[in-house]
């Protein structure tokens, strides 16, 4: 375990204290080779705040659940990115995180583009793999607000699948076999079963990061 004192947004309201130490316990899961999960990575005020700067901007609704994009915008229905889609530099609260995670190598670069997702209960994102000819290797996402499940499922194996629960200020790396090797999606309903405990979804935030691959 280690401690570390996060300080997400400095030149903010200076009259709030600072952050307590917060514990942050790190699981690699053996069956997924590059799948890392990190728990309590941001505090619950964290959270607050940057559900805040997400709601001052404008959703996009392009998908059944709405999204932001930062950075660039991905055309979903093409799978591409390029250099037409670029929308401007990361704002400063994103970019902040995106240095951070490069800095405590989790990153190997500092992501240039982050796509919020909102999940309300009953919504949730199909098996996929993170489109491989426009990101590089990879991919951190924040959970904000609420739990869910997500699935792993191997590509050429399907009888591997691992569900791995999602906690409000989690962040889950893939890179590696988790990155190509493995499809993930969060299924489609109001709660998740885990541990024999019920958890009801309410509304959930996303921020992940990547990094672009232009040609």
């Amino acid at each position: 375990m280690e401690n570390r004192q996060m300080s997400l947004f400095p030149s903010e309201d200076k009259s709030i204290p600072p952050q307590q130490l917060i514990v942050k316990k790190e699981v690699t899961l053996r069956d997924i080779p590059g799948l890392r999960y990190i728990e309590n990575y941001i505090t619950e005020d964290e959270q607050s705040k940057l559900l805040a700067h997400v709601d001052k901007e404008l959703w996009l609704k392009d998908l059944k659940r709405r999204v932001q994009h930062y950075g660039f915008k991905y055309n979903y229905k093409a799978r591409k990115v390029d250099m037409s889609m670029r929308v401007g530099e990361l704002p400063e609260w994103l970019k902040i995180l995106s240095v951070e995670l490069y800095e405590k190598g989790y990153m190997p670069k500092v992501a240039d583009q982050v796509i919020v997702n909102e999940y309300l209960p009953g919504q949730g994102i199909s098996a996929h793999i993170d489109c491989e000819p426009c990101f590089q290797d990879t991919i951190a996402s924040l959970s904000l607000g609420s739990s869910c499940i997500m699935n792993f499922t191997h590509k050429l194996d399907k009888t591997k699948k691992y569900p791995v629960m999602l906690d409000p200020g989690s962040l889950i790396v893939l890179s590696d076999e988790a990155r190509y090797n493995w499809l993930h999606e969060i299924p489609v309903r109001k709660s998740d079963m885990w541990e024999g405990v019920k958890y009801p979804r309410q509304r959930r935030v996303s921020l992940t990061f990547r990094k672009v691959i232009v040609g």
